[in-house]
């Protein structure tokens, strides 16, 4: 059964992205790289989640954040959000990064 969300109860995943990662031109692809993620990431899990991804230009801020509602979420409370659907937070954000290597060698294969 799939379960589909309306769009103000899916948690948002901001995903932000260090140009650093797309080697020593990365600071001039990174938003290009951002936008080519971003269609690429549209179609996993929209039933629970929305994406948003960005350029990392602040390392203060977590490589990736939550969000519910409009309001940050710490990353156990996106872990529960996540458990109430059978989900497990780290496979996920596993899976994000290993996706963004696929990602990167495929964008810059594209340059």
């Amino acid at each position: 059964m799939q379960i589909k969300l309306p769009p103000d109860q899916k948690m948002t995943v901001k995903c932000r992205v260090e140009g650093g990662c797309l080697g020593p031109t990365g600071d001039d692809l990174v938003s290009g790289f951002c936008d080519f993620v971003q269609s690429e990431l549209s179609s996993w899990e929209v039933d629970l989640l929305s994406w948003k991804v960005t350029p990392r230009s602040d390392n203060s801020l977590p490589e990736l954040q939550y969000k519910l509602a409009g309001r940050n979420l710490s990353h156990e409370q996106a872990k529960r959000y996540l458990k109430s659907f059978n989900k497990n937070i780290d496979e996920l954000e596993a899976e994000i990064h290993e996706t963004l290597i696929v990602l990167i060698d495929e964008y810059m294969n594209k340059q």
